[in-house]
């Protein structure tokens, strides 16, 4: 059995200690027979409420492998705690395959967040499928007289501390890719925390804030209908759903680059040929054109990544997004 790393790396931060790695866990792991799974119904936990854009992938996810696995995929909504209730669900689960979580930068970012947690993020979980990327957009009001990255900036610099950002969660991926982007180009805007998405775009809709940093699929419609000002992706990459909205490094932030994502994780110890398993099979049903098509029109990026490459990505993120919510002061209050 491959043996593979999830996350190589300490951190500090108020967070536990991360050494060492979950290899540990997965040389105990039993033995799998990854051509009969599943054997029966598998369970994939939600840490979001149900309506999101990770709840609505993961319901996609769990009724296309029913499809090829013929067996159920059941979806269970375990919210609380910034998303660590659930995840802490799935790191007690048994490690077999059969109960699976709906996971994002969340994980990491919770690691650096919370002073403490129920579970160990570095030897708690391993990679499974990074299924999507979801680009995070920097939108404007089409008022604030703002048409392009570069007046964006130039007024938050003309404005120190005035813009006022809509943030869908403090201390989540677009508060923290907001903040890297102020270190990197040394603007300064006042956050204004919002319990979600959907009520920080309805505000921007009804001009109470000037912008936000959001999810591309919360806003692609409204974009279309010249409701919003899009003005760069945090990706390094174009979205194919708005191929006109530059990204922020093409734009004047050069280098510049955060990848919000979501994806399958599982408990560590679970083996490596079912883990393996479930990652061919998540990407071959991410890839029948009809459900692609759907994702990419919505704004997705569908990538149905391999486990080693999501370890990868887990294992770059933590010690990244660690070391700028320490710096900035980023807390969850």
């Amino acid at each position: 059995m491959q043996r593979r790393t999830l996350f190589r790396t300490f951190i500090g931060l108020g967070a536990a200690a991360i050494v060492g790695t979950p290899l540990l866990l997965r040389a105990h792991a039993a033995p799998a027979d990854a051509d009969a799974f599943p054997a029966h119904a598998v369970r994939i936990v939600v840490p979001v409420s149900a309506g999101g854009s990770a709840d609505k992938l993961a319901r996609t996810l769990a009724l296309k492998l029913s499809e090829k696995w013929g067996q159920p995929v059941v979806v269970e909504n375990v919210i609380g705690a910034s998303g660590t209730l659930g995840a802490a669900q799935v790191a007690r689960a048994r490690p077999d395959g059969y109960t699976l979580l709906l996971g994002g930068e969340g994980v990491t970012l919770n690691a650096a967040l919370f002073k403490t947690l129920p579970y160990d993020t570095g030897h708690a979980f391993r990679g499974v499928s990074k299924a999507v990327v979801n680009p995070q957009i920097l939108v404007a009001r089409p008022d604030l007289g703002v048409r392009t990255f570069q007046e964006y900036l130039a007024l938050a610099r003309r404005k120190p501390g005035e813009v006022t950002l809509g943030l869908p969660g403090n201390g989540g991926i677009a508060h923290v890719a907001h903040e890297m982007l102020s270190r990197q180009t040394g603007v300064r805007v006042n956050y204004i925390p919002y319990a979600g998405g959907a009520p920080a775009t309805v505000d921007l809709l009804g001009g109470h804030i000037d912008a936000t940093l959001i999810t591309l699929a919360a806003v692609t419609d409204y974009v279309r209908a010249g409701r919003l000002t899009a003005l760069a992706v945090t990706t390094p990459y174009r979205s194919k759903a708005l191929p006109q909205v530059p990204t922020m490094a093409e734009a004047g932030a050069a280098g510049f680059s955060v990848e919000s994502w979501q994806g399958l994780i599982a408990p560590a110890a679970t083996p490596t040929p079912v883990v393996d398993r479930i990652s061919r099979d998540v990407a071959a049903v991410l890839n029948v054109p009809a459900t692609r098509s759907q994702l990419e029109e919505a704004g997705y990026v569908v990538v149905g990544s391999t486990a080693q490459e999501l370890d990868a990505t887990l294992s770059k993120d933590l010690p990244r997004y660690a070391a700028v919510i320490a710096a900035s002061g980023i807390s969850l209050r």
